[in-house]
């Protein structure tokens, strides 16, 4: 499966953002900042990942079915999002 190209650059965008945030967070503990502070980072780390891994699985679930063509690849492809679901709810 390749990445749509749009979907590649907001992805590898908000990866760089969320890299700024993780040198934030090291600089707050490096500070000594407030544990309010740096769990409030923390969680907005968290959000944006989830975000990608939900971009993610939208551009899986669409290109599965954009490409079957019968019942047999349409089983593989839910049989792969599930497993993918499954590893996201973790």
């Amino acid at each position: 499966m390749e990445i749509e190209e749009i979907n590649k650059i907001k992805i590898l965008h908000r990866l760089k953002k969320i890299e700024g945030q993780i040198r934030g967070i090291q600089t707050m503990i490096a500070d000594n900042r407030s544990y309010a502070d740096i769990l409030t980072q923390v969680s907005a780390v968290k959000s944006a990942l989830n975000r990608i891994n939900k971009l993610l699985l939208e551009e899986k679930v669409y290109s599965c079915f954009n490409s079957s063509e019968n019942i047999y690849l349409y089983q593989n492809s839910l049989d792969e999002i599930i497993e993918l679901i499954i590893k996201f709810l973790r």
